[in-house]
């Protein structure tokens, strides 16, 4: 079996594994009062080169997303982020229930990636100040969106200075920022707090951690906010030298982009293959920027390829959704391609013969 469903999938990044077998000696306080969790804090200030940065480790993406949101909007906020974003679509209204109830709305834009544009439409569409309509207060940017597209620096500058025309915070969704940051070969700080950003959702478990997420506030009142948020909604969790241990490793010494970069390469060998089969009706539904595909081919050849062993997720009939890992290789791509094009063609002699 090819594993192409999603970094989800893949397992634990070795050098990852061994920094959770070296935190278990000895005790250690619980909650987050042991020396590795306050290492970790000057592990992030340094890697994000931001001295105030306040770093709240957590389990899951969905956690993070819905806690840092929260502690950035009142209850009768309204959260703007793009249509496709998965704080809207895939979270099952978490962001709403943490918030208070705070609204989310989609802006729409090309490649899943909201239109500065449009963002300004919506923001002079608000009756601003009438209690009876929810208030924007977040703007909250997917980094890489959920169709593996990505914003550059400046777009998220720009997009971030039309909110701040209304006074608007701005939260990150970095579920795989690591891959981004790869791609786009800037620094960390590039594409966050300095464009803007007020706190980010740092992603881990994607890239080779073990259930291991972080919120990272670059606002200090926000950051005062999840001291007790994070509490509240049980994510403080008491053997957190575990989660800190995993975090410290993955962003120490460049791992992370180290793990994401072999995604994203990975991701790119695979596309070329399946660029060279566009005679048998392959073709990219997007562009791809870091290591998630979304793919149209034929049917019975994508019946064939599932046959054949290559695990991914059926978006639609025709439809395909492809995602490399940190664990993905070289032999894998290769393999994979293999057995797509022998999918395709015989896919295309099935049709010959019924035809």
């Amino acid at each position: 079996m090819i594993e192409l469903r999603s970094d989800n999938a893949a397992g634990v990044a070795p050098e990852i594994l061994a920094a959770v077998q070296a935190a278990n000696t000895g005790s250690a306080l619980a909650y987050g009062g042991d020396d590795l969790t306050a290492d970790l804090q000057e592990v992030v200030r340094r890697v994000f080169e931001h001295p105030a940065a306040r770093v709240f480790p957590v389990t899951s993406g969905t956690a993070a997303n819905s806690l840092a949101i929260s502690a950035a909007t009142p209850p009768w906020g309204a959260v703007l982020c793009h249509s496709s974003a998965h704080i809207i679509t895939a979270e099952g209204g978490a962001t709403s229930l943490f918030g208070g109830g705070a609204v989310m709305r989609g802006v729409d834009g090309a490649h899943a990636l909201i239109d500065p544009e449009r963002l300004r439409e919506v923001l002079e569409s608000v009756r601003w100040g009438d209690p009876h309509e929810s208030q924007p207060s977040v703007l909250s940017l997917t980094l890489p969106s959920d169709h593996g597209t990505v914003y550059d620096v400046d777009q998220v500058a720009k997009l971030v200075a039309v909110a701040r025309e209304r006074g608007l915070r701005t939260h990150l969704d970095g579920a795989r920022l690591a891959n981004a940051v790869a791609a786009l070969g800037c620094a960390p700080a590039d594409v966050t707090w300095r464009a803007g950003v007020d706190v980010l959702s740092l992603g881990a478990t994607k890239n080779g951690a073990l259930s291991a997420e972080a919120i990272v506030a670059f606002d200090s009142a926000i950051a005062d906010e999840l001291v007790y948020r994070t509490k509240r909604s049980g994510h403080v969790t008491s053997k957190m030298r575990f989660q800190s241990a995993q975090l410290a490793a993955y962003l120490t010494d460049g791992l992370w982009l180290r793990l994401a970069s072999n995604a994203n390469q990975r991701m790119a060998a695979l596309v070329a293959e399946l660029q060279s089969l566009a005679a048998y009706g392959v073709r990219l539904l997007d562009r791809v920027d870091v290591n998630m595909a979304f793919v149209e081919m034929p049917a019975a050849a994508i019946d064939a390829a599932t046959e054949a062993g290559v695990q991914f997720y059926r978006m639609g009939p025709t439809t395909v959704r492809l995602v490399t890992s940190w664990q993905t290789t070289a032999e894998d791509v290769a393999a994979a391609a293999a057995r797509f094009r022998e999918a395709c063609s015989s896919a295309r002699d099935g049709e010959t013969l019924t035809g």
